[in-house]
């Protein structure tokens, strides 16, 4: 099944192979041209150029555009300066400078890639060497104008360029140069009164009272959700006052802190309507993420589609303190241009790229962690089992004479983590370079459980042609060495007795190899060796051309090898191979994978007065190749070598072993288009049209998908009835409607398959039989999600107040369900169709707010909610009936071994069903309520299916987040908390560890309770699903605490801005739930069976982090 690009060329073989001998070229020009002569560069540019009868604001806008350069100046300089006329060709650009400027008394420094224009007579020198005097230092008044020199400074102690600097009520003014430093004279006449404004974009901008000082240093602010600040959205980017769809973005200053073992939990409480969670301590387990619901029955992905420097990705590769800022799509009218791909949202990283002209630096980020169980179940200890002995209730055999806390004997007490991360940056405004260096050891609490992942990525950018060609290489490699944790271990802590040692006498593991289901854990992990290592090198190229004004030409290509190797050998000791009485098991998985990617496209923007128009067109190609293999064998001759010689086996000598392979090919080619358009930055328009076509639907008669959608935006706050408020600097009123897919996991579902079975004999041979194994259905199709999503972003008296509300509205319609078919006519019994119908509602609300904005004191303060409800509509249409119109999800385990969840027609996904009980009998056993309301005792209930009932769903409907961050002098600190409210958890470990029915295990501590406060549970009550053990899982966390302090005034010319901070990771729980965590898996392949708290779930971890960062 391929759907293959036409005249296809193997771009990525020729990538792969010049790959490494560019970047190396690229290393050491981008080293040799890092040197101050790059502003005589920049002002050698020869240029064309012919403009008549312009202002000077318009010449300056052209010659933008011509060169691809950035002019910083104040508009006063410019306003009054009318009818110009220029005429050149291949004219040096300082030349044209000279000729435009130096008439009218503006000066032009260079400072990076930006030309600072000022007045003459109070012209910055870039050169100025002298130091000005300390802040606060009184002058005497001069009878004429007198100088006031400083510096201006970022929250970081960095110095600002190009900062405006202006005489409040006068056309004075000047701009500070590269480092920072600013000169302005202040006429006598204005010195009483002389207030001095400093202003410059993305910073808040601050009023200072000159009185009679001679020097006033200032340190700018960021300011918080500026209107020109750019977001990336899908295949582009745009300034926050023009979107008009659900976009969040999350820079790295915001993120979760400390020891995280992907990027997504650096995004935990910080997007309304995202859910993060990881409900395993397992230093090996990946987040869980849910974005506005489940959107589809078929299939168990909920993640959002990843999308890492514009190449798909994904979150565990990229090392977290790789990334700049995190965008996530969250409406359909956004992720719509991503097609297929964009059901269930989109992510879209930034990593810290190559830019602009950088002094050689190395920038440090490291911590050390520990971690502890947030709170350990209480088992029954060996003082328990002797008293029981001596009550009667359990025979004396059970007392083995020993005391053994299990819990413990597999743990490791406060395991030692750490994570390193080196970045080396530099070069000039041509050539320029990033390299990062990322280790993390991450140890569990549980011995034999470790993950180790080394990262390393090169970055380069190269500008030719006067900034008209453009080149970007990357290659990013991530190795992983894992240890993962056997849970079958975990749950024998909750089976083993307590009075059972470790080891016996002579050393040896203590086992009981005739008590089933019964082993040593401590023995397992040590007799059992699983080793898992992966890799994924990744090599992308990305060619930007601008060949005439406006025209934006990008082509990127990438290359991605991935592979995994996972070894596994029980030995001779391990309880398992004794009871199976195999001499040793071994199995050896592998695959390796390969994906390339190709994306062209071509942007052209236009301004004309006063509108804007931007067009975008592209074509996108993907393929993935994936190949694994697999052989089992057992009955070793000696364990010695164990799966490094798998073929020592008798189980492969004998036909007894089992060896599988796989190949899957898939691609996907898209087509897609974007228009935006704006009038007067007061209306706002974007429409896009992709069209996608997989070789999952090959045989369909509709194997390609169209995904439009459409986004409009109005700020109110432009329209002249609003200019005389001064509540809100900013009201925007955004709508948006778009079609999104979601697509299949398997392939060949629309054409008929064969598929080999049992074997018959037929003249006296055994053959295997071949046969029908799936009907064709050239009708399938996509299916769809169509959402509206309603928006308005806010922000109110000077950035004070900023946020936005969101309400949204979906359906997915087509949904893949296996249907029972007459057989026949059909030659198989069931039939893949789409049919169903499912719909998800919520409103999504973000506020936040700076109550104090002082020099030396800030706060910024963040709330979200969001809530989702979500329903299953229908299952059937007339061509296709289900035969119920239900069917159950999720399974308890052994020995219960029955589903936990149903999905029905007209209710809510994540409902658990099952039977209902109100109370016991004093003898300790359960009494029933039937679905009509009847109490009913354990005599005389009947255990059947039509007596089950809901009992609660697992789905969260709230989430809420409160983030803080209070910075004082050099002090910080945050603090993030979340919450889930209205939802239930199924609490496996009480379901079948305070049942007293099993002698031989052990029990909770919580099995001598009353139930309902009325009596112990009976002896001869067997483990069952029941309404008493779904607890309200409702739950606030303290996620993360973090306390730092920033040594800004070290004088040192070797390390700049060092911080050392201490912090906390699930430093706290107010829940009601009784288990360890009630933040359980609600997403992935617990999606439709959602809130099942399993009893052997690697339990949740508090951790305790010292990091420190600095550059160099």
């Amino acid at each position: 099944m391929k759907i293959y690009l036409q005249n296809h060329f193997d771009w990525c073989k020729i990538m792969k192979i010049t790959f490494s001998q560019i970047i190396i070229l690229l290393v050491f020009t981008g080293i040799s041209l890092a040197n101050p002569s790059k502003g005589q560069g920049l002002l050698d540019r020869r240029v064309d150029y012919n403009i008549q009868n312009a202002s000077l604001t318009k010449v300056i806008q052209q010659l933008e555009k011509a060169t691809n350069l950035k002019f910083v100046y104040h508009q006063t300089l410019v306003e009054n300066e009318q009818g110009l006329s220029i005429n050149v060709k291949q004219e040096k650009l300082g030349v044209v400078l000279g000729k435009l400027l130096n008439p009218r008394g503006i000066t032009f420094d260079i400072i990076g890639d930006q030309i600072v224009l000022g007045k003459a007579n109070n012209a910055v020198s870039t050169n100025n060497n002298t130091t000005p005097a300390e802040d606060g230092q009184d002058n005497a008044d001069d009878a004429v104008a007198r100088a006031v020199t400083g510096k201006v400074t970022d929250d970081s102690d960095l110095p600002l360029p190009g900062v405006t600097v202006t005489l409040k009520g006068t056309s004075l003014g000047t701009l500070t140069d590269i480092n920072g430093k600013y000169s302005i004279n202040i006429p006598d006449a204005e010195k009483t009164k002389a207030v001095l404004v400093f202003s410059f974009i993305g910073f808040t901008s601050q009023e200072v009272p000159a009185g009679s000082r001679n020097v006033i240093n200032v340190q700018l602010q960021a300011a918080p959700n500026s209107l020109n600040e750019v977001v990336v959205i899908g295949y582009g980017q745009q300034r926050k006052a023009d979107v008009t769809s659900a976009v969040t973005t999350v820079k790295s200053a915001d993120f979760v802190t400390g020891p995280v073992t992907d990027a997504a939990a650096l995004l935990k409480g910080k997007v309304a309507g995202l859910s993060i969670s990881n409900p395993s301590g397992d230093p090996n387990a990946q987040s869980q993420i849910i974005l506005r619901g489940v959107n589809t029955i078929g299939g168990a992905n909920t993640a959002p589609l990843v999308i890492v420097d514009g190449v798909p990705g994904d979150l565990l590769t990229v090392a977290p303190e790789d990334i700049d800022e995190m965008s996530v799509l969250k409406d359909a009218s956004a992720t719509a241009i991503y097609g297929v791909n964009g059901s269930n949202g989109v992510i879209i990283i930034t990593t810290k790229r190559a830019s602009g002209n950088v002094i050689n630096q190395v920038d440090y980020n490291g911590n050390v962690s520990a971690s502890e169980i947030t709170r350990a179940p209480q088992l029954l200890t060996a003082q328990d089992y002797k008293n029981q002995i001596a009550a009667g209730t359990r025979q004396p055999s059970y007392d083995l004479g020993s005391s053994t806390d299990w819990l413990k004997a597999i743990s490791r007490t406060l395991p030692i983590s750490n994570v390193q991360n080196l970045t080396f940056r530099g070069g000039n405004s041509q050539t320029n370079y990033l390299a990062s260096l990322n280790y993390r050891q991450l140890n569990g609490i549980f011995q034999q459980s470790n993950h180790r992942q080394i990262t390393g990525r090169v970055d380069i950018n190269h500008i030719m042609l006067n900034g008209k060609l453009k080149f970007n290489l990357g290659i990013l490699q991530t190795n992983f060495d894992d240890l993962p944790f056997n849970a079958y271990d975990y749950e024998q802590v909750f089976k083993m007795n307590p009075t059972a040692p470790v080891k016996e006498a002579d050393g040896s593991y203590y086992q009981e190899p005739n008590n089933f289901e019964y082993q040593n854990p401590v023995s397992d992990i040590y007799n059992t060796s699983q080793p898992q290592t992966s890799f994924r090198n990744k090599y992308n190229a990305t060619v930007t051309v601008l060949p005439v004004d406006g025209l934006r030409l990008v082509a990127t290509g990438s290359y991605t090898k991935s592979g995994y190797l996972n070894k596994y050998f029980a030995n001779f000791d391990n309880i398992s191979t004794i009871r199976d009485k195999q001499d040793g098991v071994a199995n050896i998985n592998q695959g390796q994978s390969v994906d390339r990617y190709l994306n062209l496209s071509a942007e052209y923007s236009k301004s004309l007065g006063d509108h804007r128009l931007s067009i975008l067109a592209g074509y996108e190609y993907q393929d993935d190749n994936t190949f694994t293999t697999g052989i089992t064998n057992h009955d070793f001759p000696t364990d010695i070598f164990g799966y490094n010689n798998i073929g020592l086996g008798a189980a492969q000598k004998n036909g007894q072993d089992i060896i599988g392979s796989s190949l899957t090919q898939t691609n996907l080619i898209s087509y897609f288009a974007r228009a935006t358009y704006n009038y007067k930055d007061k209306y706002l328009l974007l429409a896009s049209l992709r069209i996608d076509g997989a070789s999952q639907l090959y045989g369909s008669s509709e194997p390609y998908g169209k995904f439009p959608s459409v986004q409009l935006g109005w700020r109110i706050t432009k329209e002249s009835f609003m200019q005389d408020q001064h509540v809100f600097d900013d009201l925007k009123l955004r709508g948006g409607y778009g079609v999104t897919g979601n697509q299949p996991a398997a392939g060949f579902l629309a054409v008929g398959l064969l598929g080999y079975g049992n074997y018959i004999l037929y003249n006296g041979q055994w053959i295997q039989t071949l046969g029908p194994s799936q009907n064709a259905n050239p009708s399938l199709r996509w299916e769809q999600k169509r959402e509206t999503n309603l928006g308005l972003d806010y922000s109110m008296f000077k950035g004070l107040i900023t946020g936005t509300v969101d309400v949204y509205d979906n359906k997915t319609t087509g949904l893949l369900y296996n249907y029972n078919v007459p057989s026949p006519p059909n030659l198989y019994p069931t039939t893949e169709a789409n049919v169903g119908t499912m719909e998800n509602k919520g409103i999504e609300v973000a506020v936040n707010v700076n109550p104090i904005r002082k020099k030396n004191f800030q706060w910024t303060s963040g709330v979200t909610f969001s809530t989702n409800s979500n329903k299953l509509i229908s299952l059937s249409n007339q061509l296709y009936q289900a035969s119920v119109p239900y069917f159950t999800t999720g399974n308890t385990g052994d020995p219960i071994t029955t589903f936990t969840n149903i999905v029905q027609v007209g209710q809510p996904i994540g409902q658990f069903y099952g039977f209902k009980v109100v109370g016991v009998s004093t003898d300790g056993k359960w009494i029933y309520q039937e679905p009509n309301g009847k109490n009913v005792p354990y005599s005389q209930f009947n255990h059947a299916f039509s007596d089950k009932q809901v009992l609660g769903n697992g789905l969260p409907k709230y989430y809420a987040s409160w983030n803080n961050t209070i910075r004082y002098k050099n002090w910080d600190f945050s603090v993030t908390m979340r919450g889930a409210f209205d939802f239930q958890v199924l609490n496996s470990l009480r379901m079948n560890d305070e049942n007293t029915s099993v002698q031989n295990y052990n029990r909770l501590a919580s099995s001598k309770n009353k139930i309902f406060g009325t009596a112990v549970l009976n002896s001869n009550m067997p483990e069952e699903f029941n309404s008493y053990y779904i607890e309200n899982g409702d739950f606030w966390k303290i996620d993360n605490i973090n306390l730092g302090y920033t040594f800004n005034n070290i004088k040192s010319k070797y390390i700049r801005t060092p911080r050392i901070y201490i912090a906390t990771n699930n430093t706290f729980i107010i829940t009601g739930y009784k288990g360890i965590d009630p933040e359980v898996s609600v997403a992935g392949g617990s999606a439709l069976s959602p809130g099942v708290d399993s009893r052997d779930t690697y339990p949740s971890v508090r951790t305790f982090i010292l990091g420190f960062s600095a550059s160099f």
